[in-house]
């Protein structure tokens, strides 16, 4: 009852136009903080759901971008794949225009193509990061995506 008494009192201070965050829906948890923020900018989580081994040779997260969020450019030398599993992001390889990717999308992105990806300006956005062929893809980590690069 308390609750819905708030709801009423800021939807008639806000004249109607109450606007309720929603939390993103998505298969995997959000995570913690990443450990590799200083490749990105803004804020994003990692979930590590399959570390690097010896039996499976892949490494495999969820990456949870907030709004705007984006990775440094990067590159791969045995590849990655994303599976795109909520939201809208933005991927780009060097020389080529921007795409967007939506939720169901897969990114197949070859060993050493420079490349970045991320959220859409205005909302959060999940990814499955699939890193191949270990133990030997090294990420190799670039320079940030500028303002005028990511709009």
């Amino acid at each position: 009852m308390k609750k819905l008494l708030i709801l009423l009192m800021a939807a008639i201070i806000t004249g109607g136009n109450l606007i309720m965050a929603e939390e993103l829906n998505q298969p995997f948890a959000k995570g913690e903080i990443n450990p590799y923020s200083k490749f990105f900018t803004g804020t994003t989580h990692l979930q590590r759901l399959v570390a690097q081994d010896d039996i499976w040779n892949s490494s495999i997260a969820n990456v949870t971008f907030d709004a705007g969020a984006r990775t440094n450019w990067h590159k791969h030398s045995g590849g990655q794949i994303l599976l795109v599993t909520a939201g809208e992001g933005r991927y780009q390889e060097k020389g080529k225009e921007i795409q967007i990717i939506k939720k169901g999308d897969v990114v197949k992105i070859p060993p050493d193509t420079e490349h970045w990806h991320g959220a859409a300006p205005d909302g959060e956005f999940a990814h499955i990061s699939i890193e191949p062929n270990l133990p030997d893809n090294r990420t190799i980590w670039l320079e940030a995506v500028t303002d005028k690069e990511y709009r």
